[in-house]
């Protein structure tokens, strides 16, 4: 039997992004000893990539905002299938988060007088999201990286976890490789910290990061924890669309903050065709109040191209599909426009979206503050994941938390912009904190040799197997699973197509019990792909399964075939866990009723 080093730590936490960098410092602080383990190199996570803000009510533009507001916000946002208590715990405890990641070094751009500036994005009905520039999530994960390496955590940078480690029913730690030689370690824990993000490189067109593949989400699942609301998955409106190689890259949503409007071929603004029966009343049909909007006036009413994400992006498609797009597939974004409003536009444009700037004109050829963008619909996140408790973010794994993305709950069908930024602070702090206190009360249990053992026969597989065989190629196996998941399971969905896809996987997971490689284990990107295969195929099967289940069009979830919102699914969450003989099993969540203070805010709002 192969030895494998082993750490011992009382908090392991998986992924090095805003959540598991803010749970790890909270964990230090209070005494434990904690690990970080991140497949890429520290400052590599997914989290530099978000640009607009963070979500926070602040008031520090309009005075009207408080956190009453931003929960109905988001509550309304999701369809008012979110869970009600994060939603609460998220819009009060946001701007204490805020002004301690101030504290703690982070350079906000601010007012006149000094206070945190705050800009205008979809779905907020207030300046509320604290920004520097367009690269808030760099900044972000700068400030944690300098306070936190400060704080006695270990981090285990280009390490990627294969499985969870269980004694009964709960989960001891993990097991995983070092990706530059290939050797197997071990990590005994007390307590596991999931913040792994998103899984949006399961599909062919994203903005997410080569690392986003679902793999927590994944590995909590087939360690017991429930999964809920993964049919919800969100396309950003706005990725670029060529050249090929960017394809999906993501642009701001602070473009239509600061003033950009989204154009046909024709030229016309094609938002005003379609305003949400919710939404009436708040949206401007007036050009120049938009325009006002975006520049924080407190009496204009918001423009049509801040509505919320879902319901962008279908408009995009809809001028796509009918014959009305770009002449690579997208449709025109303008910021250029402003110069009729403002003078010095040009360096308005390159101060206010310096890395939108750089990213077209490096990238594409494109000077934004002279011509329009091409943009199109990318996959940008999901808003299911891991069930967690709303105060502790344990899962109903014991010792088992998760925070961030990977944990579902707070966007309930579709969630805000910003609101991510301030999610990774929020309860990775709480994830922190309870984890810690886990650990504290917990003495661990026993990691067994033959779990070490059968994990890693697994993980080796691939290379006694055939890599001449026609099929078995797992960079084949990922691509067919992109494409199809692309074809089937995107903005769009049909009982049809989505029964086709979950047969197609039983496929693709057959191919990838069979995936074949060669070399050795050091820094083989082939092996790294065989072993992830399973946990993309997971989540790309519970996605599927979730959005077959739920026969309704709901946020980020749209049924060609049940295009309107039924009143029954908006009472419950579907809920898939890993049955006895390794099935999924789906269940409908009633949702429990709203307390009835909340419920009071949700009325007075509406």
């Amino acid at each position: 039997m192969e030895k494998f080093e082993t750490y011992h730590h009382d908090v392991l936490v998986i992924g090095s992004g805003g959540a598991g960098l803010r749970a790890a410092i909270e964990a230090s602080s209070l005494g434990v000893k904690v690990a970080v383990v991140c497949r890429s190199l520290l400052g590599k996570a997914h989290t530099v990539m978000a640009e607009g803000g963070v979500a926070a009510a602040l008031s520090n533009v309009d005075d009207r905002d408080n956190w009453k507001v931003h929960f109905s916000d988001t509550m309304r946002g999701g369809q008012y299938l979110n869970n009600w208590r994060m939603a609460e715990l998220h819009a009060k405890e946001a701007p204490d988060r805020v002004r301690e990641l101030e504290a703690w070094g982070a350079v906000f751009d601010r007012t006149a007088d000094g206070r945190i500036l705050q800009r205008n994005f979809g779905g907020h009905k207030y300046p509320r999201l604290a920004h520097v520039g367009d690269r808030t999530g760099l900044e972000m994960i700068r400030t944690l990286q300098d306070h936190g390496i400060h704080q006695g955590i270990d981090i285990y940078q280009e390490y990627t976890i294969v499985s969870l480690l269980k004694d009964g029913d709960g989960v001891v730690g993990a097991f995983g490789y070092d990706r530059e030689k290939g050797l197997f370690k071990v990590f005994q824990a007390k307590a596991v910290i999931i913040a792994t993000g998103g899984m949006g490189r399961i599909y062919k067109i994203s903005s997410n990061s080569w690392d986003c593949t679902g793999g927590g989400i994944s590995l909590a699942y087939h360690a017991g924890a429930e999964l809920i609301d993964m049919e919800f998955v969100q396309f950003h409106p706005t990725g670029m669309v060529w050249p090929p190689s960017v394809r999906g890259l993501l642009i701001t949503e602070g473009v239509r903050g600061e003033g950009g409007v989204l154009r046909n071929s024709n030229g016309r603004r094609f938002m005003f065709d379609d305003i949400p029966e919710n939404y009436k009343g708040q949206t401007s049909m007036d050009e120049e109040e938009g325009w006002r909007y975006t520049q924080g006036d407190k009496n204009a009413k918001r423009p049509p191209e801040l509505l919320t994400r879902d319901h962008v992006a279908r408009c995009i498609r809809r001028e796509i599909k009918e014959g009305r797009g770009s002449p690579h597939g997208g449709v025109f974004l303008d910021i250029a426009w402003i110069k009729e409003k403002i003078p010095n536009a040009a360096e308005h444009i390159k101060r206010k979206l310096p890395s939108m700037y750089h990213q077209f004109k490096e990238l594409a050829g494109v000077d934004i503050t002279k011509e329009p963008m091409e943009v199109g619909p990318t996959t940008h996140y999901i808003m299911g994941g891991v069930r967690v408790d709303a105060d502790t973010q344990m899962t109903t794994t014991p010792g088992l938390f998760a925070a961030g993305e990977c944990a579902a709950g707070l966007h309930g069908a579709n969630r805000l912009g910003g609101n991510s930024l301030s999610d990774l602070l929020v309860f990775g702090k709480r994830a922190g904190e309870f984890a810690a206190k886990f650990a504290k009360e917990n003495k661990g249990g026993i990691i067994h040799d033959s779990q070490l053992e059968e994990i890693a026969a697994w993980a080796l597989a691939p290379f006694e197997r055939d890599a001449s065989h026609e099929g078995v190629n797992p960079f084949q196996i990922q691509s067919n699973l992109q494409d199809m998941m692309q074809e089937l399971v995107g903005i769009v969905r049909t009982e049809a197509e989505l029964t086709d896809a979950i047969e197609r996987l039983q496929g693709l997971k057959v191919r990838a019990d069979h995936s074949a490689v060669g070399g050795n284990r050091g820094y083989n990107p082939g092996w790294h792909t065989a072993i992830e295969l399973k946990h993309m195929l997971t989540i790309a099967e519970a996605i599927a399964i979730a959005a077959r289940e739920r026969k309704e069009s709901r946020g980020g979830h749209f049924r060609e075939d049940f295009p309107d919102k039924a009143d029954d699914f908006g009472k419950m969450n579907i809920s898939i866990k890993k049955g006895a003989h390794g099935e999924m099993v789906v269940q409908h969540v009633p949702k429990t009723k709203v307390r009835d203070d909340l419920q009071q805010i949700i009325e007075e709002m509406k």
